[in-house]
């Protein structure tokens, strides 16, 4: 008895207990329950947690300071426990080891070792490290060396070249179920890239290799900003890992469910995590990102939906935004019934996902033969007629693939792809002829149905009569949009009296429909384009749909007259508001910073985020309209494909002031996206200014604002002396000093020294720091002797802060001097 209560007092006062809260777990000690290691600077917190509604609990890591639980480590993925309380962690027998309730192994470390005397501990970068007892003893397991779904600053992704093991991160299932999923991320060590596979086997993006500076296809890594990157390749292993120039930044790489890698910060001020870029961009560019007999079109959300005749093979997952599972069909094929008589639903598949099919057989038949012969056989699941050649597919083949959308686009190969279902599903029920039961009543009925029509469509036509002069008629939509007869569209804008504006693409009329609703009717100019072309180039417009663009309602392609029907913005163009003196009210700063943005998030949809990038030619406050929230609206996007891109074109007719023009428009040489930023960065100036930037003052008196602001922004002046004189200084200096900034970054004279759009909204949004631009050549030519000295002149075309602490100039001239 004595010897047992020995033992017993030796146990509570030698054996520490778990103080939850504590970042190391040693020998005897275990977790359950709600008890967590917490990191030294309380970064990380591990324990046990529930990610979905199901009874699961995992053991992870996540941000401790983040009230958003944000996982970025599971360890037993496959190996749920259901009671937290019974269950524990540990360290026994020199491993890491979680038992559940029945005190069975779930999930450990697995190491081969006979050191009894292990301990565990959470470090503050988020890596869990188990060392024998002595706290500098290297590492024998360490998390970090075996990713999840989260690659953090600081941890190593690569291949060991001793073990030849490559490590990789996979996807969680779904959201509320942590399990590996079917997209990873790793490396291939030969050809220094990363890549993304489905099923760890098709590879369906690539970062490029590695060029000593960054991977060649992912631009955001072309500056530095607030992250290190180092790709390191030595006899031993090859690996790449970045780190934070800030350790106050909270940033991740994650391999999402929807099977794209992306960059993730979290933004304090909105409480939610900012995305900063992913790839693939276009979600249907991910492999089989909607799962068997889908289809995926990025125009709508949901992207994935089933293809008709279909559901989702798991409706639990579908709500989860999980759709790799992909849908079955709503009825079995029941081929040797006649009765059944299934039928096809037909969609339209760009001829280069031809290559991703495996097919059955090719046949020498006609498209009625071919349509026949994939009826009477039972293993056909569809059929395609290419070539005048029939090619039969197996449901096993095409289960392999999942459809994408192409749009209208005439310009887009694309083939038929005949899927079989069960008739009953159909949109339009197939009638079996085969059988005539009760055909006498069935006549009755259907006599009796067609006078009915007759009757209904005779009152509807004669009410259609009545009402012609008021209606404005539209001849068929297309896609989304509606073809607009001319003469309809004369009567909606009162032949065309109301004008409200014109420019380089033509004049804008104000116009009202039969429903009441307000358009604006632009009439373009110049349009040597056949019907055909010009109908494919609109519908690529009308598909192109973002809360910071106008949104194109319908067109008229009627012989000579071309016009696009667009939504009517009440509040005009940017320019009205910025430069008319006569107005009563002014737009504050906050409206004017808002604006910035709203544009910034528009082009960035433009020239990255479409299908095709689309460069605009002719930003500038005219194309910037605003509706009843003064929510900011590019227009005349994609409209220069429509009058062509001829150089003396456009010189002439881009409206009002050459100064939005990129150099490389004189030069000659091919127009890139970075035109529409150098034609940004002008406009900020003027949003800041409220005045064009140039301006001519007693007859002689020329001045440049972006050359006056120089003095100030580079100097360390005044900032708020460069405002708009009607806001009375009522603006952020921080907002005012990093507008200017990015203007002066965006308006530099090499392409390549300007920012991307994606990298203007991020600095805008707050979620980068912006360095101190050098002075373009265009607007050192305005200023003043006393600058020429100026060293700064030839800073770093480098346009992120090192840090995220923006420092002030050392260099001090004169500020601007009046208005």
């Amino acid at each position: 008895m004595d010897f047992i209560a020995f033992h017993l007092i030796f146990y509570l006062f030698f054996i520490p207990p778990l103080i939850s809260g504590a970042d190391t777990l040693v020998v005897n000690q275990s977790l359950s329950g709600n008890q967590t290691l917490i990191s030294l600077a309380g970064n990380f917190e591990m324990g046990f947690f529930k990610p979905g509604k199901l009874p699961n609990y995992y053991i992870g890591i996540w941000y401790k300071n983040i009230k958003t639980l944000t996982v970025v480590w599971v360890a037993n993925r496959e190996t749920p426990i259901h009671d937290r309380f019974s269950s524990k962690l540990k360290v026994q027998d020199g491993n890491l080891v979680l038992v559940n309730e029945s005190n069975t192994p779930v999930w450990s470390t697995n190491l081969i070792t006979t050191d009894k005397h292990a301990s565990v501990v959470l470090l503050d970068d988020g890596n869990l490290v188990l060392r024998y007892e002595s706290s500098s003893s290297p590492p024998i397991w360490q998390s970090f060396d075996h990713p999840t779904h989260t690659f953090l600053p600081g941890n190593k992704l690569g291949y060991n070249k001793h073990t030849n093991t490559t490590q990789v991160m996979t996807s969680w299932r779904s959201r509320e179920d942590p399990g590996v999923g079917l997209f990873s991320f790793e490396i291939v060590q030969q050809e220094k890239k990363y890549v993304l596979k489905w099923n760890r086997s098709v590879e369906y993006w690539s970062s490029g290799s590695w060029n000593g500076e960054f991977f060649s296809l992912i631009p955001e890594m072309r500056v530095p900003y607030v992250f290190s990157f180092n790709y390191i390749d030595n006899a031993n292993e090859s690996y790449f890992t970045y780190s934070f120039n800030d350790p106050s930044i909270i940033s991740r790489l994650v391999i999402d469910v929807s099977g794209q890698i992306q960059q993730l910060t979290w933004m304090e001020n909105s409480q939610e995590w900012y995305l900063f870029w992913s790839r693939p961009q276009k979600v249907c560019d991910v492999y089989a990102k909607c799962g068997t007999f889908s289809i995926c079109n990025e125009q709508i959300l949901p992207s994935c939906n089933c293809l008709i005749g279909f559901e989702p093979a798991s409706w639990r997952d579908w709500n989860l935004s999980e759709f790799s599972g992909g849908c079955v069909r709503k009825t079995e094929l029941k081929c040797r019934i006649k009765e059944e008589n299934p039928g096809f639903i037909t969609s339209y598949v760009p001829v280069n996902f031809l290559p991703t099919f495996y097919e059955n057989k090719t046949l020498s038949l006609d498209e009625s033969a071919c349509r026949r012969s994939c009826l009477d056989d039972c293993s056909c699941d569809g059929y395609s007629f290419i070539d005048k050649t029939c090619r039969l597919w197996k449901s096993e083949n095409l289960n392999s693939i999942s459809l994408v959308f192409v749009s209208n686009d005439f310009n887009v190969e694309k083939f038929e792809l005949n899927v079989k279902v069960a008739s009953k599903d159909l949109q339009h029920p197939i009638k079996n002829t085969r059988y005539k039961k009760n055909d006498k009543v069935n006549l009755g009925v259907v006599i009796g149905s067609v006078i009915g029509v007759v009757l209904v469509l005779a009152l509807a036509l004669f009410i259609i009569y009545r009402k012609k002069r008021l209606v404005v008629g539209k001849t068929k939509m297309e896609g989304s949009l509606v073809a607009f007869v001319y003469r309809d569209l004369q009567r909606a804008t009162k032949n065309f009296s109301e004008k409200l504006g014109s420019g380089g693409f033509g004049s804008v009329f104000k116009g009202v429909l039969h429903d009441s609703s307000i358009v604006a009717v632009k009439k373009l100019e110049s349009v040597s384009q056949g019907e055909k072309q010009f109908r494919s180039e609109v519908s690529t417009i009308g598909t192109t749909q973002h809360v910071n663009l106008v949104r194109l309602r319908g067109f008229c392609a009627q012989g000579s007259s071309k016009l696009l029907v667009y939504d009517y913005m009440p509040n005009g163009s940017l320019d009205f508001h910025l430069f008319h003196k006569g107005l009563d009210s002014v737009l504050n700063w906050k409206t004017r910073y808002e604006i910035a943005v709203g544009i910034a998030r528009g082009l960035v949809y433009l020239h990255e985020k479409c299908r095709d990038c689309i460069i605009h030619c002719d930003i500038k406050p005219e194309n910037i309209l605003l509706d009843a929230d003064f929510c900011p609206k590019v227009a005349d996007f994609g409209l220069a494909k429509l009058v062509g891109r001829d150089f003396s074109r456009v010189l002439t007719t881009m409206r009002g002031t050459r100064g939005y023009l990129a150099p490389e428009w004189l030069s000659g040489v091919p127009i890139t996206a970075k035109a529409d930023v150098f034609s940004y960065g002008m406009m900020l100036f003027e949003l800041v200014h409220g005045k064009r930037n140039s301006e001519q003052f007693q007859g002689s008196v020329f001045t440049f604002f972006p050359s006056l602001a120089a003095n100030v922004v580079m100097g360390g002046g005044d900032i708020l002396s460069l405002l708009d004189s009607r806001l009375n200084r009522e603006a952020s200096v921080e907002e005012v000093t990093k507008v200017c900034k990015v203007a002066y970054w965006c308006i530099q004279d090499e392409e390549h020294d300007r920012p991307s759009m994606s990298q203007v909204e991020h600095i805008l949004e707050g979620v980068v720091e912006v360095k101190m631009p050098p002075i373009p050549q265009s607007v050192k030519f305005f200023i003043d002797d006393d600058m020429e000295d100026v060293p700064f002149f030839a800073a770093s075309s480098s346009i992120f802060n090192e840090s995220s602490s923006t420092g002030s100039s050392q260099v001090h001239t004169s500020s601007l001097s009046g208005d």
